[in-house]
């Protein structure tokens, strides 16, 4: 293990090349102009089109990364697990050491049979079930700092938080490392700003007035380098903590603390709503070239066991 500072100089080292790299760098052939493709504070916005899957898989291949990716299985959304892990395999961060770490209630449901690549492997974390649905929104956050602090920061260089309930369909590679990486979601990426779903009310910590804000991003999926997401999930679970003490519960949980975070620090990286895509909203989107990770359809009354 290298020592904290040959770390963090590996990550300004990667960061800044990378995004050197996407905003100069780019040919004419790798460029989008339908959709927006750069934040105003010059951070990249990851779209089919917009990048070379062998530089960026050449850029990458020589560091021998480790990328943590925790996962939520609790009650009967462990019946999404199997398909998780297989589409995983099959297109996440193919090439790269990955850790997975399923937190679940009932470990004897982990499909410990899928067959994992080299470099690969399948960490279960038990945790308590929760009475609500909401409960492990709001935990999450707080389970993923812990597991941060105890194991992940010794074994991985960045981390990706994902939703179980998805399916990868394309690529999601080391393009789409970063810093501090949100993204965009596929409901709100056209709308005002004014539309979107933040938190309204001043009594919350996840308050966001109505002329501010940059994107809607979704709780689905978000990660970068292993200290920035811990500084993330610590700040979101202060302010979870100092809620509950006030008796609120933000509209969204825990995605609406992360769109007030990602708003006061700005994400390094975005992904397009390809990486986030909502199997619901069909497949007429003209922008969406390639759907890459996807929400499944399902009767969410029925899974979610306490309303």
């Amino acid at each position: 293990m290298l020592p904290k500072q040959l770390h963090c100089l590996l990550f300004v080292v990667i960061a800044g090349g990378i995004i050197i790299f996407w905003l100069v760098s780019t040919p004419a052939s790798l460029r989008r102009t339908d959709v927006l493709t750069v934040t105003p504070w010059l951070a990249p916005i990851v779209w089919e089109g917009t990048f070379d899957p062998q530089v960026i898989d050449e850029a990458f291949r020589s560091y021998n990364l480790t990328i943590a990716t925790t996962v939520f299985a609790v009650g009967k959304y462990t019946r999404f697990l199997r398909d998780f892990l297989e589409s995983a395999e099959k297109h996440f961060m193919v090439g790269l050491n990955v850790q997975y770490y399923v937190f679940t209630d009932m470990p004897s449901h982990v499909p410990i049979t899928v067959t994992l690549g080299v470099g690969r492997r399948l960490n279960v974390v038990k945790v308590p079930k929760f009475d609500r649905w909401q409960e492990i929104s709001l935990r999450r956050m707080e389970l993923i700092q812990t597991a941060i602090e105890e194991y992940i920061h010794q074994r991985a260089n960045y981390i990706f938080c994902l939703d179980v309930d998805m399916i990868f369909h394309g690529r999601v590679g080391p393009e789409a490392l970063g810093k501090l990486v949100a993204a965009i979601h596929p409901w709100f990426y056209w709308v005002p700003r004014n539309e979107y779903p933040y938190e309204r009310r001043t009594i919350s910590k996840a308050y966001i007035p109505q002329d501010h804000g940059d994107f809607y991003y979704q709780a689905n999926i978000f990660g970068g380098a292993v200290e920035d997401v811990h500084r993330l999930t610590k700040t979101c679970r202060e302010h979870l903590e100092m809620d509950k003490s006030a008796g609120v519960e933000a509209v969204w949980q825990e995605e609406s603390h992360l769109n007030w975070y990602l708003w006061k620090n700005k994400p390094t990286k975005l992904l397009s709503p390809e990486y986030v895509w909502d199997d619901l909203r069909g497949q007429g989107a003209k922008e969406i070239k390639l759907v890459r990770f996807s929400s499944v359809i399902k009767n969410k009354a029925e899974v979610r066991e306490n309303p």
